[in-house]
């Protein structure tokens, strides 16, 4: 089960074939993310018919900002150049759960849903020894909000694992 106590494999069959393949286009961003020498994390924003709007990859390593996750990067892009009302009606997609800081970004951008891959336990146990995460579930943080931000996940959490396991430059190394 995962945090909300839906199992990942019924959440998965919930998703609409826009959410599949934008979920996917965002794993495909944290395999961007981890050959450029960065952590594996990507985000895509759309609008609610599926057009993509921009994207974002974890730039930690190579720009040398700990605050560079995929969300937060594509939050700053967003946030100057998309009205709050068109936000409100986007979602995120993300290949990992985002963190504390990221949720909040996504809170205060005003974006309306999130929809993420690979959960925050399953993202520290992959970590191993290395893992540095606040375990806090981005439903934690955005349900102190005072608007609603639809959350979900996990989901085609097998597709983004692989990114994960595939070599140096893992979670939070």
């Amino acid at each position: 089960m995962d945090a909300s106590g839906v199992g990942a494999a019924r959440l998965t069959s919930m998703l609409s074939d826009d959410d599949t393949r934008l979920l996917r286009a965002a794993i495909d961003l944290s395999w961007r993310a981890r050959e450029a020498g960065n952590q594996p994390y990507g985000a895509v924003l759309a609008d609610a018919q599926g057009q993509v709007l921009a994207e974002g990859v974890n730039t930690q390593v190579t720009s040398a900002d700990c605050t560079a996750h995929a969300e937060i990067n594509l939050v700053r892009d967003v946030s100057t150049r998309i009205s709050r009302e068109t936000l409100a009606r986007c979602i995120v997609y993300a290949s990992g759960e985002p963190c504390a800081m990221c949720a909040g970004a996504i809170y205060w951008a005003g974006i309306g849903r999130i929809v993420y891959a690979l959960s925050i336990e399953t993202m520290t146990a992959l970590a191993g020894d290395a893992a540095d995460e606040l375990a806090l579930h981005c439903r934690n943080v955005l349900r102190s909000g005072t608007r609603v931000t639809t959350v979900i996940g996990p989901a085609l959490q097998a597709e983004a694992r692989r990114v994960f396991e595939s070599g140096p430059g893992g979670p939070n190394p």
